[in-house]
């Protein structure tokens, strides 16, 4: 029997309301057994043809408050509804199962996942991004894009650990 295809998705964001913030950063993390890839999009690529190209195929979609947050702002920004489209699993449900309470990065301290961006959180990241669009600093989008990556990266860490 064939590996499911899985994604782990995590976005980045001007702010927390969808009707008056926008999608900075889309990272998906393609995993199949042991091949994986990652795919990221930024900015005016943040698109629903480029989203739903990479999810091609994939069996399952995980994220961390997604259900909350990722998805809906997705819906709204992309118009595209990946909750009727994939099954998806939001892992801050399984963490609160096994007591474990926080946002992404809390848990993670909780279950022993390092960062290479320890001190980095959301209100970091929209600083980070209008550094980018105010002075076209790269090395602040390439923080931005890293910070997204480990995000999303650290989804499948930690639903290894908790199956």
């Amino acid at each position: 029997m064939p590996k499911p295809l899985e994604a782990y998705i995590d976005i980045e964001t001007t702010g927390l309301m969808y009707g008056s913030s926008e999608i900075t950063v889309v990272g998906i993390y393609l995993v199949c057994g042991n091949e994986s890839s990652f795919v990221q999009f930024v900015g005016r690529d943040v698109t629903a043809d480029a989203i739903l190209e990479a999810l091609e195929g994939v069996d399952i979609i995980y994220s961390y408050n997604g259900s909350r947050f990722d998805l809906p702002f997705i819906k709204s920004q992309c118009g595209i509804d990946l909750e009727r489209l994939y099954p998806h699993r939001d892992l801050m449900y399984d963490c609160w199962r096994k007591n474990l309470r926080g946002g992404l990065k809390g848990v993670e301290k909780q279950v022993g996942i390092t960062r290479n961006l320890p001190d980095m959180n959301g209100i970091e990241a929209v600083k980070l991004w209008w550094k980018y669009v105010d002075s076209f600093d790269l090395d602040a989008l390439n923080k931005l894009c890293e910070y997204n990556k480990e995000d999303v990266v650290n989804l499948k860490t930690l639903r290894d650990i908790l199956d």
